[in-house]
């Protein structure tokens, strides 16, 4: 009876681990651990480790994945949401981009508006249906009944090129022919500009639209295509006038009208 206790004993001893060893199975399991040098070839073997893996030190290597997939998913939303973005702001953009051009044409150089035609109060000498111009204003007057005037502004000669007195409208031409004089072409010659002897009237042509000769001499009241010079001292003795305002000048005048330069 001495002997048989001894191997109970140890029966119920062994029976007591065994047990222990079986619930043992269900316990989470720490992790692996394993030495650096060891860990490269097979554990990436059994899965593959995200760039990044922190290695910790002595105690070996534990893998720990890198938050890659929440960047991506991030990423992805970021660029579906942004087409929407910048097409809601590039609309205004496409507007202003369409109206460039039209901004771009009126961008140029620009005649003062004070030049703009107006009727002002004239108490003047000159009888109704006068033409007179102040060449140190710029300015046309056509004088009207009751006190007024038909006032436009005008270009006038450089210096050197300025004249005063008084002539008759001879003639009428809408979008005159350009001949210009043989002194001019040798003038602008000298100073590398190369003039043609003749230039058909058209948008390009720089009597413009309309022009109303002086008498017999080589000067004339026309239009332009550079409006912008109007109010300048410009020309070589020729009044200008934009096209649009020396074309009302031609309606309201006739051949034989009196022009006073002053």
């Amino acid at each position: 009876m001495k002997r048989f206790l001894p191997l109970l004993a140890a029966a119920l001893l062994a029976a007591g681990i065994s047990g222990a060893q079986a619930n043992d199975r269900y316990r989470e399991r720490p992790p692996l651990v394993v030495s650096p040098d060891l860990s490269a070839p097979w554990v990436l073997q059994l899965q593959r480790a995200p760039q990044g893996a922190r290695v910790s030190g002595l105690r070996g290597v534990r893998v720990t994945p890198a938050p890659r997939q929440v960047i991506r998913r991030e990423r992805r939303e970021t660029t579906r949401a942004a087409p929407r973005e910048t097409a809601r702001q590039a609309e205004p953009m496409v507007q202003m981009a369409a109206a460039a051009p039209a901004q771009a044409r009126s961008a140029g150089p620009q005649m003062d508006p004070m030049f703009l035609p107006q009727t002002v109060n004239y108490s003047g000498p000159h009888k109704p249906g006068t033409i007179v111009i102040e060449t140190a204003s710029k300015f046309l007057y056509l004088v009207q009944e009751g006190g007024q005037a038909r006032r436009y502004g005008v270009g006038v000669g450089k210096e050197g090129f300025l004249w005063h007195g008084t002539e008759t409208i001879s003639q009428k031409r809408e979008w005159p022919d350009w001949r210009p004089p043989a002194e001019m072409i040798e003038r602008e010659k000298r100073k590398g500009r190369i003039l043609p002897a003749f230039m058909p009237g058209g948008p390009g042509n720089p009597l413009g639209a309309r022009a109303l000769y002086l008498g017999s001499t080589l000067y004339r009241i026309h239009g332009t295509n550079a409006p912008w010079t109007i109010g300048g001292n410009v020309s070589s003795g020729c009044i200008r006038m934009r096209n649009e305002d020396v074309t009302d000048l031609y309606e309201r005048v006739g051949v034989g009208t009196k022009v006073v330069v002053i």
